[in-house]
C-alpha cells in the first residue's frame, strides 16, 4: 500500500457519483467528490457519447442516468482501481466499521421522525392519527438526537480517515458530513433526514452505496458478507 492515497481518474469518479445519484444533475454529480461542474459536464457528455450513460431532460433540467453496459463497465473499473491502489483490505476493514455504525444511524433517523410511544405528546394520540410523527415542537427532544448524531459523527471520523489514507476520493465525504451537521446545528432541521438535498442521511446513504460498489457487494447479499 502506498504512503500517499491513490487518486482516482475523474471519469471514474463521475461514473461512481452518477451511480450513487441514480438520476443526477450536473452540479449534484460534481458535488459528490468535489469536482468542478464544467469538468463534470464534459465527462458526462463523454460517457453519454460512449453509451455509458443517457441524457434526459426533466422539467427543463438536464439529468443523466447510467446505461446497463455503463454500470457493468464501471463496476469492472472500480474493481481494477481497488487492486491498483492495493486498498482492498483497508477499504474492507473500513466498510465493516461503517457497518457497525449503520444501525445507530438508522435508529437515530427513526427517532428523529417519530416520537417514542411514551412521549408526552404521542401518549395522548389516538391510533392512526399520526400523533407519533415528530413535528419538532419539542426542542429538548430534538437537541438530544442532535447530540447523539454529534457522537456518531465523531465515531464516523475514524472510518473516513482510514478510507482517505488509501483513496483520496473519500476525502470529500468528511466535508459533506460536516456541512450537513453544521446546518443542522444552526437550526435547519431538514439536514438530518430530508431526501433530495445533501442531508446527513443522504450523504450517509451515498457513502454506504460507494463502499458497496467499490467492494463489489450486492446490497441484497450484504448481510451474508
Amino acid at each position: 500500500m502506498s504512503a500517499t492515497p491513490y487518486r482516482s481518474e475523474p471519469r471514474l469518479m463521475v461514473w461512481l457519483a452518477l451511480r450513487l445519484k441514480g438520476l443526477g444533475e450536473i452540479d449534484d454529480v460534481a458535488a459528490i467528490h468535489g469536482l468542478e461542474p464544467d469538468e463534470t459536464e464534459w465527462l458526462l457528455a463523454e460517457l453519454d457519447a460512449s453509451g455509458h450513460c443517457m441524457f434526459r431532460e426533466v422539467g427543463g433540467v438536464p439529468k443523466f442516468i447510467l446505461t446497463p453496459s455503463g454500470r457493468d463497465e464501471g463496476e469492472a473499473a472500480l474493481a481494477d482501481e481497488l487492486d491498483a491502489a492495493a486498498a482492498r483490505e483497508p477499504v474492507t476493514a473500513a466498510y465493516q466499521e461503517f457497518g457497525a455504525l449503520n444501525p445507530k444511524m438508522l435508529q437515530l433517523c427513526t427517532d428523529w421522525q417519530l416520537w417514542p410511544a411514551d412521549h408526552r405528546t404521542a401518549a395522548d394520540a389516538g391510533p392512526g392519527d399520526g400523533g407519533r410523527l415528530n413535528d419538532h415542537s419539542d426542542a429538548d427532544y430534538d437537541a438530544a438526537i442532535i447530540e447523539r448524531l454529534e457522537t456518531l459523527h465523531g465515531e464516523l471520523a475514524g472510518v473516513l480517515e482510514a478510507l482517505s489514507r488509501v483513496m483520496a476520493r473519500y476525502e470529500n465525504y468528511a466535508l459533506r458530513f460536516a456541512e450537513a451537521l453544521g446546518k443542522l446545528q444552526a437550526g435547519d432541521l431538514d439536514y438530518l433526514t430530508k431526501p433530495m438535498i445533501p442531508s446527513y442521511h443522504t450523504v450517509w446513504f451515498e457513502l454506504h452505496e460507494d463502499l458497496l460498489a467499490t467492494l463489489g457487494i450486492n446490497r441484497a447479499d450484504e448481510g451474508s458478507v
